[in-house]
């Protein structure tokens, strides 16, 4: 298989008038990822794999995310809309550049895998001209009909076209193909428009392969993994199946899942040994979670590290740049941005942590608050290893907190303190005797008393 080129066709024009977003359809999100960055992850990668991604007009983001996935994609308009088949040839260049198998697919099925463009390519291999991805509609009213005889696929026939006989069989289109790529343009160019909307039509394929002789045949997947997306309910019913798929492989990966169904995950969560996630918890993009971590209820963690039996929560944020070094405990109503926690640190109550790197053994009292923003731009706390911070202190950044030090309860901190000192900064406390029985007195002075 290897020894072959391939071109995957990826048609991502829609407008997705029915998602009612300013968002391109495609650049709708599943599991921190947008619908066409799930296709193109699936779609064949590595040497020989070439593809081409056809979109529409003014579709300055979605050309923005194909190069930030696959820089060597090529990018093709459509600049009207004259059916699928019409679609695939605004790709003719990388059509024409004769790869050995060209496979046809969609921006908005975000559920199809790797394994099935695998089994498609692999129908080619054996002589097929042509092989359709089908499934075994629950209800297939509205699919067309993938009709076969002798193991051979002889149509597709669209809903409203078919027989009464016909529109028994549940096995339908999926929309996905794969041809031989040596023909592909000879069939392609032979689609017309001879129908009542006058536009050309991908299934069409079927009929020309047949009248040339060649063999055209099915590959059928489930109906879960062909969904096309086409509104936001159909957006949400996806990304339920997604979070099933996601959480079955945590699971069967070690991971101690208490409530599965309540957390959430992101479709590159990566998890270490011995992982435990308490109900509750949402990831975003971009987290790594190594042996050992426990991650209590009702967190939410994007872009960032979580080291060996590290400990985070109960509610409690972590924002993108984060790292927690083995050991370390971020607890409850606490925060953490683009920071840096060494082993062993402990922010364990109420307190924000923003730009920060945090040496190791450091133990940060709760109330702490890194003030990293001056109103016009972030500035760093650097705190060495071993320090103890004193509960309800304010750290304003840029600032040097040296190993060793402490500081002192509700101080407020502008200056970088030495290693081993001890900075107190607070006002000092007078305690004026008998001061509350006189200003009690003074407050109810010529008042009644009760009774």
């Amino acid at each position: 298989m290897s020894a072959r080129s391939s071109l995957t066709v990826v048609l991502a024009a829609g407008e997705g008038t029915r998602m009612r977003s300013n968002r391109p359809k495609v650049l709708h999100e599943i599991a921190g990822q947008s619908m066409l960055a799930h296709v193109l992850s699936a779609a064949p990668q590595g040497d020989g794999a070439g593809l081409a991604v056809v979109i529409g007009p003014h579709h300055e983001a979605v050309v923005g995310e194909i190069k930030r996935l696959r820089p060597d994609a090529k990018i093709f308009v459509q600049s009207e809309r004259l059916g699928t088949a019409h679609a695939v040839l605004a790709a003719r260049e990388a059509i024409a550049a004769g790869a050995d198998e060209l496979v046809v697919a969609f921006g908005d099925t975000p559920l199809i895998s790797a394994e099935t463009f695998a089994r498609m390519r692999a129908a080619l291999q054996g002589g097929a001209a042509l092989a359709v991805l089908g499934f075994r509609a629950a209800d297939p009213t509205g699919y067309g009909r993938l009709l076969i005889e002798g193991g051979q696929l002889t149509s597709i026939r669209e809903h409203a076209d078919a027989s009464a006989e016909e529109r028994k069989v549940t096995l339908c289109n999926a929309g996905v193909m794969a041809f031989d790529g040596r023909k592909a343009l000879e069939i392609l160019d032979r689609i017309g428009n001879a129908n009542a909307k006058s536009e050309y039509y991908l299934v069409d394929a079927v009929g020309i392969v047949r009248q040339q002789g060649g063999e055209a045949v099915v590959i059928e997947t489930g109906e879960d993994e062909v969904r096309g997306i086409n509104t936001k309910a159909q957006l949400a019913e996806a990304e339920s199946v997604m979070q099933a798929r996601l959480r079955r492989a945590a699971l069967d990966a070690g991971v101690t899942l208490i409530a599965p169904d309540t957390v959430y995950l992101a479709a590159d969560t990566t998890f270490g040994q011995d992982v435990t996630i308490e109900p509750f918890v949402v990831f975003g993009p971009g987290v790594s979670i190594a042996d050992g971590a426990v991650i209590h209820s009702f967190c939410h963690i994007v872009q960032c590290s979580i080291g060996r039996n590290a400990q985070v929560g109960p509610y409690a944020r972590i924002r993108p740049g984060t790292s927690l070094g083995d050991g370390a405990k971020i607890g409850n109503f606490v925060e953490a941005k683009a920071s840096t926690l060494g082993a062993g640190v402990k922010v364990n109550h109420l307190s924000y942590i923003g730009d920060t790197e945090i040496g190791p053994n450091t133990n940060v009292g709760a109330g702490t608050i890194t003030c990293n923003y001056d109103g016009f731009g972030k500035h760093k706390t650097t705190i060495g290893k071993g320090v103890f911070v004193g509960t309800n202190s304010s750290l304003v950044a840029p600032i040097k907190i040296g190993d060793g030090a402490y500081i002192g309860s509700g101080s407020v901190i502008t200056r970088d303190v030495p290693a081993d000192a001890m900075a107190v900064e607070r006002s000092t406390q007078n305690n004026r005797e008998g001061g509350a029985t006189r200003y009690r007195e003074l407050k109810t002075r010529g008042k009644k008393k009760d009774g």
